[in-house]
């Protein structure tokens, strides 16, 4: 019998070789266990003496070893091929190697693990706590209550974070994490990462070191303070409390790069590749999930991130990158609450409860919005039409009407902004309400401070309303009353979408829009679209333009992030000529 091995047999084999040893000897000292318990040669079962006693295998998974104790997994497949006579001529065996797939299995199953333990130590606290509770009434002075009521608190508290993190993983390995840059200080930033560090419990010094005159980054505020606060955290983890952990920003090469250096038990070399999985199990420090969640983050920006240490005991540097804000000085949005009044727009306030319909009013205007009251679902839609709010607050559990059917409602009319307040903070009644189209979530009681936050942060993701006077970028001018769009003075015929993703980017020109932005701005936000979905219209779009994608002048893309349109000139409207 002919024996003939093709190169990715050759490979895959080749392990359980010796040096010097022909592969077809091989074959002859190969023992093959099949998923039954049965051993026996590998020739037996797959280069049998005669083709009439060859076995049809189909996909069998089966261990190949060899003496001396080397050994490996394959999916193995044994095919007899006949003739036109019927009689076998050859068979065909197929091996496919495992290895791959057992390791895919090995981390799963650690990261399983893992998280199973960081669940069970806050559940045993919860449930030791409540049990001597239950137990012990009688016998606990309210002090101790009021401990294990602390205890049960801070665990739920750790049960929720790492929750938190489990759902950014998922985000980030399908790629749907959401991320919301706009043009922001590094100093601002670092600042609000040492302040999380410390309140945290985070009782390292902290030596920071930025550069003077920094440009200003894209950024989403909250995710990349994340960032920040998880490399400090993970410093601190890892060094004493008595050393010092260095933070430090410089400008490099069109971005900004952030670094976090401690002293304390440093990195092996060989580690250093596997810092930024979930779970390493590695020798100088186990590191969670934060780190994989800080990748995806930094990654998302369209930055990169990197760990540097000299090895163990010799302390570790992690440092991350964020792209530089495009005309960062025009880039900067003025805060208009604080010059001079200027309204920062209506925002439309439905609550049964007067008191709380006064304290958001209230909390509102202090702001400089223009807050507009009702206590009725016909009311609210009344002054919809009348004053065209750019936000709604909206109490779920109104007396005589569901919230979420007059969320309903106001987006059947406008594509606005609808953030829910209530004293009612159910996990599945938020993530309900979310799912159906809501902005934003915010459980009573609140501060006016989180409250105006909260609403523009919903206003920035919808961007800004388009002004009245035409975009002019070269040869491209928008009509923005008139929703018309020309090239070199030729009309472009725009779907209602496609005007509206110009529109979207027109409006912050010099800014990225991000993906997920775009997507909520021009599609519905109870219907949103995809990724592939906006990628599709983009390209007709362009080709409408007459942009070119490999060399783009009005729409260039920021992959992994979202798009941008250079800064163009607003048209002045003409001025009218007196009459004779």
């Amino acid at each position: 019998v002919h024996t003939y091995f093709n190169r990715a047999t050759r490979r895959i084999i080749d392990s359980l070789r010796d040096p010097d040893q022909p592969l077809e000897m091989l074959v002859d000292t190969v023992t093959c266990r099949r998923a039954d318990g049965r051993e026996m040669p590998i020739a037996e079962l797959a280069l049998p003496d005669t083709l009439s006693s060859v076995e049809t295998v189909q996909t069998e998974e089966v261990v190949l070893s060899v003496p001396g104790g080397r050994s490996m997994t394959v999916v193995l497949s044994v095919t007899p091929i006949c003739g036109d006579d019927g009689e076998m001529e050859s068979v065909v065996v197929t091996m496919q190697d495992m290895a791959a797939v057992k390791e895919q299995e090995h981390l799963r199953a650690e990261f399983l693990d893992m998280v199973s333990h960081q669940l069970r130590m806050p559940l045993t606290s919860i449930w030791g706590s409540v049990m001597a509770m239950l137990e012990e009434t009688a016998d606990l002075d309210p002090a101790e209550m009021r401990q294990f009521l602390r205890i049960i608190i801070d665990q739920v508290a750790s049960m929720r974070t790492l929750i938190g993190d489990l759902r950014d993983v998922a985000r980030i390995e399908t790629g749907t994490l959401p991320v919301d840059p706009e043009p922001l200080e590094v100093d601002a930033l670092v600042d609000r990462a040492r302040n999380a560090f410390t309140s945290g419990g985070g009782r390292n010094r902290l030596a920071i070191e930025t550069e003077s005159d920094l440009p200003l980054v894209m950024a989403d505020r909250r995710r990349v303070v994340q960032v920040i606060t998880n490399l400090l955290s993970n410093a601190a983890h890892h060094s004493p409390e008595s050393s010092i952990i260095e933070v430090s920003a410089a400008r490099q090469d069109g971005h900004v790069e952030v670094s976090v250096t401690d002293r304390g038990r440093g990195i092996p070399a060989e580690d250093l590749p596997l810092l930024f999985r979930k779970f390493p199990r590695t020798k100088g420090r186990n590191t969670g999930l934060g780190l994989a969640i800080c990748k995806g983050i930094v990654e998302a920006h369209g930055g990169r991130i990197t760990a540097d240490s000299h090895g163990l005991g010799l302390g570790a540097r992690l440092a991350f990158t964020l792209p530089v804000a495009q005309d960062a000085a025009s880039a900067r949005r003025p805060d208009r609450s604080q010059d001079g009044g200027q309204p920062e727009g209506t925002v439309l306030v439905v609550d049964d409860d007067p008191t709380t319909l006064r304290s958001v009013r209230d909390a509102l205007r202090a702001a400089g919005f223009q807050a507009v009251v009702a206590v009725e679902p016909k009311e609210a839609l009344a002054l919809m039409a009348e004053h065209s709010p750019r936000l709604a607050i909206l109490n779920p559990m109104l007396a005589d009407h569901d919230g979420e059917e007059l969320m309903g409602d106001i987006l059947a009319v406008s594509r606005i902004p609808i953030i829910f307040l209530s004293v009612y903070g159910r996990d599945e009644v938020v993530a309900r309400m979310l799912e159906k189209g809501a902005t934003d979530y915010i459980v009573q009681p609140f501060s006016p401070t989180e409250l105006v936050a909260r609403v523009r942060a919903a206003l920035r993701r919808f961007g800004e309303p388009p002004p009245e006077e035409p975009f002019v970028l070269g040869d491209l001018r928008i009509d923005y009353a008139q929703r018309r769009v020309t090239v070199s003075g030729r009309p472009a015929p725009l779907t209602r979408t496609e005007f509206d993703l110009l529109a979207a980017l027109s409006t912050e020109a010099g800014r990225v829009v991000p993906h997920d932005r775009l997507l909520r701005r021009v599609w519905s936000p109870r219907k949103p679209g995809n990724l592939p979905v906006l990628r599709t219209h983009m390209m007709h779009l362009r080709r409408k333009l007459g942009d070119n994608a490999a060399n783009p002048t009005y729409i260039l893309a920021e992959p992994r992030v979202g798009y941008r349109m250079p800064e163009g000139r607003t048209e002045e409207p003409e001025q009218a000529k007196p009459s004779d």
